[in-house]
């Protein structure tokens, strides 16, 4: 069995002074999507954060063996770490062929891997982010990560706020890039969870309360809601009778 590409030990970390990550150990595999769960507040972000250190925190991470809980972010990122922000975070008065110019860090660009996944982007090069849907901003946030090779992909709440034409889009493009590179992924929509992700980590209160396959954790009622506050189809009914496009 291969070596984790990303081992987090003892992870704490704070927002304006306030611990929102507290002693949170788990790994991800080098191969393959693993889910981070958990309810509203549970510190789901803010461990996606505090692995990057876009926050104050303490513990270990380690990525493919050798820690980066002492380097900058920007270090971190040149190591291979991608990351797609939960709330999008383009440059809105940049046009999309500038946003994705601007992720390059490599001679090489996948450009024609981001322009396979994303056709639509392709015809809105010329066309500014911030006049775009929630979903086409969502596209590009996502296609930034994916234009360079990584060893790691960090993903936060890729479907918030999407309609369900988007999702599949977005979870379309997020199986392909699981192939090639292994992903640490926050979703709430639990029906894009069991379609991508291989195993789970669920944390409450800042803590991991639970890890394993993450099928395993969504095929039993009594656990998913004991974990996340609500049944698997529950979430799905509501996902889908709530979610509209963003603007």
């Amino acid at each position: 069995m291969s070596a984790p590409i990303l081992q987090v030990r003892h992870l704490s970390a704070s927002i304006a002074g306030q611990q929102v990550v507290e002693d949170v150990t788990f790994e991800v595999p080098s191969t393959g999507i693993t889910a981070v769960l958990g309810r509203n507040g549970a510190g789901k972000t803010s461990t996606l954060r505090g692995i990057l250190g876009l926050i104050p925190r303490k513990g270990e991470v380690l990525l493919d063996g050798q820690r980066i809980d002492t380097q900058s972010t920007h270090r971190i990122v040149q190591r291979g770490v991608g990351y797609v922000p939960e709330d999008r975070e383009v440059f809105a008065g940049l046009t999309v062929a500038e946003n994705l110019a601007l992720a390059e860090r490599q001679r090489e660009p996948r450009r024609a891997f981001v322009d396979q996944l994303f056709p639509d982007l392709v015809a809105r090069r010329e066309q500014r982010a911030g006049t775009l849907s929630g979903g086409q901003q969502q596209m590009v946030s996502v296609a930034r990560a994916l234009i360079n090779d990584n060893r790691l992909l960090l993903v936060d709440e890729p479907t918030k706020g999407l309609a369900p034409k988007i999702v599949t889009e977005v979870a379309d493009a997020l199986a392909e890039a699981a192939k090639t590179v292994p992903m640490l992924l926050v979703e709430q929509n639990l029906d894009v969870v069991r379609r991508l992700a291989d195993q789970a980590v669920v944390i409450a209160g800042g803590r991991v309360v639970h890890t394993g396959g993450a099928v395993e954790i969504l095929d039993d009622p009594d656990l998913t809601r004991r974990l996340l506050g609500v049944s698997a189809e529950e979430h799905v009914c509501g996902a889908l009778s709530d979610r509209r496009e963003s603007k």
